[in-house]
């Protein structure tokens, strides 16, 4: 029986356990700020809860967002090392799949979009069938050009009427056979912060000095 540990930074700090195709535990901290001193201490307080040892884990899902650059990476670095050390394979799976998968378990509609804040007065989002397949997506936009389908997600409020689970269980990343996205975070847009690729001369500009001539 694999126990699969799942960590998720795509929007707050968020931890799954599941073992045996089931979820053992889940937990999550509404802070968006702090996913760097948050993450491990949660791992830590799930892990304990559930009475398992971090030794005794069989695997990680890291989830890829889509999301914002600083905090998306932290979970995807985290469980990436901790696979390294644990010596366990690591996949990344789209972070709103794990909540489409949620609504599939419960009874979705026939297809719905789930989505989240990605700022800039824009939501990343992707669209899905019952079943909690991803139809297309995900994509950056405004919300007025998401498709008008029933809503899920932590950004579908910024859209319109929430039909669907608003948060991510983090437990879905690890229980559901969810595509394997790759360990590549998903941003979807270039980083706020980037290189300057211009070179600037640290020499002080030389003196021209003019001399009339006759």
């Amino acid at each position: 029986m694999s126990t699969i540990l799942a960590v998720d930074t795509s929007t707050v700090v968020a931890v799954g356990l599941a073992a045996g195709g089931g979820i053992v535990a889940s937990a999550r901290i509404e802070d968006s700020r702090a996913h760097a001193e948050e993450l491990m201490p949660l791992v830590v307080r799930v892990l304990d809860e559930a009475g398992i040892a971090l030794a005794d884990i069989d695997g990680l899902v890291a989830g890829v967002g889509p999301g914002p650059f600083t905090g998306l990476r932290v979970g995807v670095v985290t469980a990436t090392t901790l696979a390294e050390v644990l010596g366990v394979p690591v996949r990344g799976a789209c972070s709103l799949d794990a909540i489409a998968a949620a609504w599939a378990s419960a009874g979705a509609p026939q297809e719905f979009v789930v989505a989240s804040d990605a700022r800039r007065k824009e939501v990343y989002w992707a669209r899905y069938e019952a079943s909690g397949r991803r139809l297309d997506g995900p994509h950056v936009t405004a919300p007025a050009e998401v498709p008008a389908l029933p809503l899920a997600g932590p950004g579908a409020a910024l859209i319109g009427d929430v039909a669907g689970p608003q948060a991510l269980d983090a437990g879905w990343l690890a229980a559901a056979e969810l595509p394997d996205a790759g360990l590549e975070p998903l941003y979807l847009r270039r980083p706020d912060a980037e290189v300057s690729t211009k070179i600037k001369s640290t020499l002080p500009a030389p003196k021209l000095s003019l001399r009339r001539t006759r």
